[in-house]
């Protein structure tokens, strides 16, 4: 088991506070829109996958969108459990692989998971009972796509952030860290 170090907390705080500043206006808004067009407001669910899409990405960690989610909750607090709750699904695929794989369509797959989730218990808070069922498919639709694109975003943002070097220091530690292997990924542990 590695030691959690300084500079993977630093990053995680650095993400959830972003994440969290990010979060409070998105919260904020999808609140004022859902009291006058309660449909509309799933269009902003990805938002809600990104910050710990983005720090799962980068730092390649068990624990780091929970921890992420956290940080974003507590700097966005009258989010906190929606920040926890919509992080859980970025984890979630990583999780029940048990840490062994990184890979790009565990981020597609949580957020499809969310996707399907959310509407089916925010299903009263919506009144899609109420609904025709065009409408009804159409939510599913929308959030579906927008909890795609929130968490592709987050893996795009993580691989740039990789890119330019940052957090090199935080990500976990493989065989190609002490030289004896060769990986894709940035520990060269896929």
């Amino acid at each position: 088991m590695s030691r959690v170090s300084t500079v993977y907390l630093l990053t995680c705080a650095a993400i959830g506070v972003a994440g969290g500043a990010l979060l409070w206006g998105a919260g904020w808004i999808a609140g004022a829109v859902f009291a006058v067009a309660p449909f509309l407001s799933v269009a902003g669910a990805g938002l809600w996958l990104l910050p710990a899409a983005v720090g799962m990405r980068l730092l390649e960690r068990p624990g780091t969108a929970m921890l992420i989610g956290l940080l974003s909750g507590l700097v966005a607090f009258p989010f906190l459990g929606a920040s926890l709750w919509w992080a859980f699904f970025i984890e979630l695929p990583f999780l029940v692989l048990l840490y062994r794989s990184w890979r790009t369509w565990q981020y597609i797959a949580g957020a499809v998971v969310v996707g399907i989730v959310y509407p089916i218990l925010s299903w009263a808070s919506f009144d899609l009972g109420s609904l025709p069922l065009g409408l009804q498919i159409t939510f599913f639709a929308l959030t579906m796509l927008s909890c795609l694109i929130g968490a592709s975003l987050g893996v795009l943002i993580g691989d740039r952030l990789r890119k330019a070097g940052v957090a090199k220091l935080a990500r976990r530690r493989g065989l190609a860290a002490r030289g004896m292997g060769r990986g894709a990924g940035p520990a060269g542990q896929h």
